[in-house]
């Protein structure tokens, strides 16, 4: 980690949210990577070329994270010609899944701002894989606060036309880093009176402690993040959004349900108990931003609104859904996404700086996150002639963050959910159990009458 700064390399400090990654990260929150898993083998070379390509038309992913301990302040560096990222490459791996997780779990922030000297920390990393079977993967590991998860899937899908040897017949050009999402949201949509701010803090604390949680497999903060996949076919999918579409609800809403639903049967509780469960619901703020910004612009441009719904068994699945739905649209129509950004992002930071204030010291924040709205996304010849055979975009989970975060999107028309969670805090097979009845459940409801 260099504190060396290049004369021509210019800079600006990070916004709020952007701080409050800076600060999750180190801990385990908030490493995003976007992966490849390939029949064919890659061109190192040509992977070299291609990276450059993204750096140059992203100045972000060629800046460093500057931390100053004298003032606090984290900054971002860009110089305009930095030396070429060093892919790392690595021995045969178990599986592509082992191959996401290990990337998940090496950390080069986690010892940013643990003395007391400069540091400067490069925002993306970039390792190749083999995999058994004559596969191999490629591996974008990105600093959150950098790139958010429609950023790191919109990088995923030009990194494949590059390398294809589309050139840069599709890759958009950035002028700059740009600037912080508090710096673009709309005039007045963030006010909120002082008094109101205390309510609110005094009230998410107050709740916090009301939640409940699943079962922990461990004592103490989690080490590492697991992965879990959701899948489900065509017909079902289609038939699952088109349900969703006639009530007047989205995905998100499906989702949420389901994963109370299938957490709240993995506890064997009496069907009249009720719980109190949070949501996380995740938005990306792009096209509500002035100015409006498109999905190709690389940066944290995402907020969060933090509901709870009391729980009991026999919950129906669309009724549930569509109480989910309607919190999240109550609270957007109030600008919450907006006006509670700077209180969620200090609640944020003072749950890293004391553990101990979280359930059995898991830093678990709430019980689920799922994003607004899914990334859809289709193949093309490219992906036949690259021999792409999967790819994931999903970030860390094992400092504060959920126990349950699920990455969606409809990849050719099928869902396909990455859900990640701590580990051992939360065992492979308890979520595996939880995402297979969410399986269930969402296939049953789509299920033709």
């Amino acid at each position: 980690m260099s504190a060396q700064s290049s004369p021509d390399s210019i800079s600006r400090p990070v916004g709020g949210a952007e701080y409050s990654w800076c600060r999750a990260v180190p801990g385990g929150t908030g490493v995003t990577v976007s992966a490849l898993r390939l029949s064919k083998p890659l061109n190192l070379p040509l992977l070299q070329t291609s990276i450059q390509t993204l750096q140059n038309s992203h100045p972000i992913l060629r800046s460093k994270l500057r931390f100053d301990p004298s003032t606090n302040v984290f900054s971002f560096i860009t110089p305009s010609d930095p030396p070429a990222v060093q892919i790392q490459t690595s021995d045969t791996v178990q599986s592509f899944i082992s191959a996401i997780e290990h990337e998940m779990s090496s950390n080069p922030w986690v010892n940013s701002n643990d003395n007391n000297q400069v540091t400067e920390t490069d925002v993306m990393f970039v390792s190749l894989y083999s995999l058994p079977e004559q596969q191999w993967a490629v591996v974008l590991r990105l600093h959150t606060a950098a790139c958010d998860r429609i950023a790191a899937s919109f990088l995923i899908r030009e990194l494949i036309v590059l390398i294809g040897g589309g050139g840069e017949r599709e890759i958009v050009k950035e002028d700059g880093v740009g600037l912080a999402i508090e710096d673009c949201v709309p005039p007045g949509k963030a006010n909120k009176p002082f008094w109101a701010r205390g309510v609110d803090m005094v009230g998410y604390s107050v709740n916090a402690f009301r939640f409940s949680h699943l079962e922990f497999k461990a004592d103490g903060s989690p080490n590492s993040t697991e992965i879990v996949r959701l899948k489900i076919g065509l017909d079902d999918t289609n038939r699952i959004l088109s349900d969703c579409k006639l009530k007047g609800i989205t995905l998100f809403g499906l989702l949420a349900a389901a994963a109370y639903i299938a957490i709240r049967a993995s506890k064997d509780l009496p069907a009249e108990k009720w719980e109190k469960y949070s949501l996380a619901a995740l938005i990306d703020c792009r096209s509500l931003l002035d100015p409006i910004l498109s999905d190709h612009h690389v940066g944290f441009y995402h907020s969060a609104v933090l509901n709870s719904h009391d729980i009991k068994g026999g919950e129906e699945l669309w009724d549930l859904a569509q109480r989910i739905y309607t919190s999240l649209t109550t609270a957007k129509n109030r600008n919450k996404h907006f006006t509670d950004m700077a209180d969620l992002n200090f609640l944020m930071c003072k749950a890293i700086e004391n553990p101990g204030l979280t359930p059995s010291s898991t830093l678990r924040a709430s019980l689920i996150s799922v994003y607004e709205e899914p990334i859809t996304e289709h193949a093309n010849q490219l992906h036949e002639e690259i021999g792409l055979l999967d790819y994931i975009c999903c970030a860390s989970v094992h400092g504060v963050s959920p126990s349950l975060s699920i990455f969606d999107s409809i990849r050719d028309g099928e869902l396909n959910c990455a859900c990640v969670y701590p580990s051992p805090t939360h065992s492979r097979e308890q979520m595996q159990d939880i995402v297979d009845h969410m399986k269930k459940i969402l296939v049953e409801c789509s299920v033709p009458q």
